[in-house]
């Protein structure tokens, strides 16, 4: 395997638990602000997504791949599933 394929896999990987760690709990802890604010909950909600859909859009730009993909729905897949206990 070619050192540049390693290279992408790792910083993929770093890139995937550094992103996605905040983003399924900014989710998951919007659902409990939101029941006493609203407004804060929404807030953290959104943000869930916008870090999940900049955390998948980093990972196909080290990959060279269209950012138009089927691959972003899984950036915003905690914010999808949380959305019904937030809104």
């Amino acid at each position: 395997m070619r050192i540049e394929t390693v290279q992408r896999w790792v910083v993929s990987a770093i890139l995937f638990h550094v992103g996605s760690v905040p983003a399924v709990t900014l989710a998951v802890y919007s659902i409990g602000v939101a029941a006493t604010d609203y407004g804060k909950g929404v807030g953290l909600w959104f943000m869930s997504g916008v870090i999940g859909l900049l955390t998948v859009a980093g990972i196909l730009l080290i990959f060279q791949r269209s950012l138009l993909s089927f691959w972003l729905i899984a950036g915003v897949l905690p914010t999808a599933v949380t959305g019904f206990y937030v809104l």
